[in-house]
């Protein structure tokens, strides 16, 4: 790890970094994007920003299901098989990663972020109101477990498919989708965070001051959701994942862009 000094522009950085990503996180997921970037910046290593990263969002997920839980949206018992698989998942996910080599996700990872903006900017109107389920809960679970091994293997994008899955398979409509993705995502941090802290890799001062603006922000990101509802959150899903894949498309050592380079002789 990089050596780096607590000034208060760095806190201030993390801080409103924080903030922003709580907001995105508990509307549309992939917080991340903007939060993971700030650790790097301070000189982190990859391992401990992610670890850190964890800490800090599950804060502002617990703030945005606390306020969900609230107001009626998340029915616990539903998902109550989905949590424990995802729990699972999320544990083996956590271990795996640190036994194999995680590059070929990041072929993978774009195409599944495009994949996903393309079904909320072309498919079915996803509305509020719920529709036919296509999977019982306890087989959604194993679906949902599936996703919670990636969280822990590797994380980016896990909100979105948390959300997409609830819509799709569970027919819920995307707000209520929205408020039981966080109670999955929670779960999986948990679990993930756990892990990494035995490995000792998460810096505890950087997660602590994040914390309070991912908690400001995830109050206020389900505040917006719950008011909004598809209005809001399915333009950001949209656009987060997009973001997302140029996020990771920038990197020029990622191997999809170096890939598509070769094809195209660039």
């Amino acid at each position: 790890m990089r050596v780096f000094e607590l000034t208060p522009e760095i806190i201030a950085l993390l801080g409103v970094a924080s903030v922003i990503a709580g907001f995105i996180d508990a509307i549309a997921g992939g917080g991340g994007l903007i939060s993971l970037p700030a650790l790097l910046s301070v000189g982190l290593n990859p391992v401990a920003a992610i670890a850190t990263n964890k800490v800090q969002g599950s804060v502002g997920t617990a703030s945005a299901l606390w306020n969900f839980w609230r107001k009626g949206r998340v029915d616990f018992r539903l998902i109550r098989w989905p949590l424990v698989l995802v729990a699972i998942g999320s544990g083996l996910g956590a271990f795996a990663v640190t036994l194999v080599d995680t590059r070929w996700l990041m072929i993978l990872l774009p195409v599944l972020l495009i994949g996903i903006a393309l079904y909320f900017l072309l498919g079915p109107k996803a509305a509020d109101e719920d529709a036919h389920a296509r999977l019982t809960p306890l087989a959604y679970a194993f679906v949902a477990g599936g996703i919670g091994f990636y969280d822990g293997f590797f994380g980016p994008g896990t909100g979105s498919f948390f959300a997409l899955s609830l819509v799709m398979l569970l027919g819920m409509g995307l707000t209520r989708a929205t408020a039981h993705t966080k109670a999955l995502n929670l779960m999986s941090n948990v679990v993930g965070i756990v892990v990494l802290a035995v490995g000792g890799h998460i810096v505890w001062v950087l997660a602590g001051i994040m914390a309070v603006g991912q908690f400001i922000g995830g109050r206020m990101g389900s505040h917006a959701a719950m008011r909004f509802g598809p209005r809001l959150i399915r333009p950001l899903l949209v656009v987060i994942s997009l973001a997302m894949t140029a996020r990771l498309l920038s990197d020029p050592a990622n191997p999809l862009r170096i890939m598509i380079a070769g094809w195209l002789g660039l």
